[in-house]
């Protein structure tokens, strides 16, 4: 295996988007029915962290997700959102944001507030300044509400979400929905680019 590069050229993000599609389709992809966080039944079902959580699948998720942050939401210092979909996500950017020498700050959002201490909300806020323009990050988008959620929390904690970046929409009405807070959403793939 060859070290990994940095080149950020539309031409190494596009050999590197193929190469996380075709994991995301091996690994993490399956058409079946299921029922859905949201309640809805499914055809397929799509658990993005067993590719993200591998060591290749982290490096693309965060190279991809760096390069489009730094191209849609130049202005942002700080990428997170809520527990556990975006964890990895937030991480990896992160990493590859210090290794890009563009630091982007990573946060965390709790689904509730921490139960001791200072029960605070968002783990790693105090890495960020007043005001922080953000991104919040998801793994999959269905209904949006977990997005929502974070952008909801983010704001009530004095940050400032320019925008969503999720690795998949469902293209099942969330992106819409997020949208609507004012917020604009990109994804790396959407249900078409899969079988």
């Amino acid at each position: 295996m060859t070290a990994p590069s940095l080149d950020v050229s539309a031409a190494a993000l596009e050999v590197d988007r193929r190469r996380l599609l075709a994991m995301l389709t091996e690994r993490s992809y399956a058409k079946k029915k299921v029922v859905l966080s949201s309640g809805r039944e499914s055809d397929f079902y799509i658990d993005c962290k067993k590719t993200v959580l591998t060591a290749e699948g982290h490096w693309l998720v965060g190279k991809l997700m760096f390069a489009g942050v730094r191209e849609k939401f130049a202005a942002a210092v700080g990428v997170g959102g809520l527990t556990m979909g975006a964890d990895p996500l937030a991480s990896a950017v992160s990493l590859v944001s210090f290794l890009g020498k563009a630091p982007l700050q990573a946060f965390l959002v709790r689904k509730e507030p921490k139960g001791h201490g200072t029960g605070q909300w968002i783990e790693g806020l105090s890495s960020l300044p007043a005001a922080a323009k953000v991104v919040i990050v998801e793994d999959v988008i269905t209904t949006g509400a977990s997005t929502i959620k974070a952008i909801e929390r983010a704001r009530a904690e004095g940050l400032v979400p320019v925008g969503a970046f999720t690795l998949v929409d469902r293209q099942e009405g969330g992106r819409e929905a997020i949208e609507a807070t004012g917020v604009p959403v990109i994804s790396l793939f959407a249900r078409s680019d899969f079988p």
